[in-house]
């Protein structure tokens, strides 16, 4: 999924700047340097070009000053970028149009932690949904979860393709509405986001009309208004970010939805008595976008007796006179630091991770974290490819642009950011799997368990 984490970072960041959030004085000084409210300004449907320009300079100042993978800026000539896209800008005439500019420009980048972020009176020129979400399988855009009675009843569900968006093929749609606009940091990233998270968003007062095609082939054209994207969030993400249920061969599956709070953990932690019964684990964070890494470090805790590596990482530093002096500028480093084992609780037994392209960001911490321990097993798909921390600044308009700071690695320096942590038994969903109800990724694992 293009996670619930996702969604709400997106919801999050359309808030405004800290400066409008009753800073103190001394915080307003501050943010005059790197955030004044002077390019904060408020949106109007058409921004006056002077504002449109200078909100180009800032994003594309504070990306070739902050963005931690100087290479990609390197090898994109970010300084003729930058260029190139200034008469753009000029010839958008609305702020709708101007985002989708600046958006096309992030996207150059190629990294998830970084994007741009229309405001919220835009939200529901770009970001409505139908209530239904999809996937990609075996070349196909597939519906995965139907939330509107209305559309299952006429025949919208589960495995069901997506064949073409308003007489446009699917694949076709995605590659020319969504592409290139969508900051992703591997292929994998961006399938899940062009034809999962992303697909069908636009304008509320849309209604796009879809061709859909069942398993036995028949086919049926439909209208699928969209709903705002806070109704469809709620819908579509709302599950409980953990689950548990007892498999077959006394193997507990525990599913890792979310990092966002400490419910996960906490949660796992309330049930380790059941689990700790179990002849095998199966951890599934193929749905889990993210969070905060301690909340999945406090699981692992419990699978060790002894203290565990976590990410290593490192940051810019810039320093004028080094400039001057022509000499290289010295990242700032940090070691892998390491947590302690849980101490009260010790699973003993197997245990396999499942995950996906929809794995990211502190999930895949969390995968980093159990790959180098060497405890188990990583079976599915190659996770998103992205992690970090973003540093976020507002945009005229309304808008928000986030920018990563902060490349992590594995423990001992290994690169896994743009093209992610890669499993040890790598398993796709199948369609035939899919419309049979089977879990393709989920019966690897557990074979792999039972030999």
């Amino acid at each position: 999924m293009r996670s619930r984490i996702i969604l709400v970072t997106i919801l999050a960041a359309l808030g405004g700047s800290a400066f409008a959030q009753g800073a103190t004085p001394r915080e307003e000084l501050d943010a005059r340097l790197f955030d004044s409210p002077a390019l904060a300004t408020p949106y109007r449907e058409n921004l006056s070009e002077d504002e449109k320009l200078a909100g180009l300079a800032k994003f594309w100042s504070e990306v070739k000053y902050n963005f931690v993978y100087v290479d990609k800026l390197k090898e994109l000539d970010w300084d003729r970028l930058y260029l190139e896209t200034i008469p753009k800008v000029r010839a958008t005439t609305s702020t709708l149009e101007y985002y989708r500019v600046l958006s096309e420009l992030c996207a150059r980048l190629q990294d998830g932690h970084t994007n741009v972020y229309p405001g919220p009176e835009l939200r529901k020129l770009t970001m409505a949904r139908p209530m239904f979400t999809t996937y990609l399988i075996e070349g196909k855009v597939l519906v995965r979860e139907v939330f509107d009675p209305a559309l299952a009843a006429k025949g919208v569900r589960p495995g069901v393709e997506v064949v073409a968006v308003n007489g446009e093929p699917s694949l076709a749609y995605a590659q020319r509405e969504l592409v290139p606009v969508i900051s992703a940091s591997t292929p994998q990233d961006m399938e899940r986001r062009a034809y999962g998270f992303n697909f069908l968003a636009g304008a509320l007062k849309d209604v796009p009309r879809v061709s859909f095609r069942t398993a036995a082939g028949k086919s049926f054209d439909l209208e699928t208004p969209r709903v705002e994207i806070e109704t469809f969030i709620k819908a579509a993400y709302g599950r409980e970010p953990f689950e548990l249920r007892m498999l077959p061969g006394n193997v507990a599956y525990v599913a890792l939805n979310s990092f966002g709070d400490d419910r996960a953990a906490d949660a796992y932690m309330a049930a380790f008595e059941r689990i700790a019964k179990a002849s095998a684990l199966v951890i599934d964070v193929r749905n889990n976008g993210g969070g905060n890494s301690s909340v999945g470090y406090r699981v692992l805790a419990t699978l060790v007796d002894k203290p565990f590596a976590t990410s290593a990482w490192s940051t810019r530093q810039y320093l004028p006179s080094y400039r001057a002096w022509k000499k290289p500028m010295p990242d700032f480093e940090k070691p892998a630091n390491t947590w302690e084992p849980d101490g009260k609780r010790h699973f003993t037994g197997p245990v396999v991770v499942l995950t996906s392209g929809a794995t990211y960001s502190a999930a895949e911490d969390f995968a980093v974290a159990f790959d180098a321990m060497k405890r188990g097993t990583i079976v599915g798909e190659a996770t998103g490819g992205s992690t970090g921390q973003p540093l976020f600044v507002s945009l005229p308009g309304g808008g928000t642009a986030r920018i990563c700071t902060k490349a992590d690695t594995y423990p001992d320096g290994t690169r896994w950011v743009g093209k992610g942590i890669q499993p040890t038994v790598a398993v796709k969903q199948t369609l035939a799997d899919l419309r049979r109800g089977r879990d393709t990724v989920l019966e690897a694992a557990l074979a792999k368990l039972r030999k």
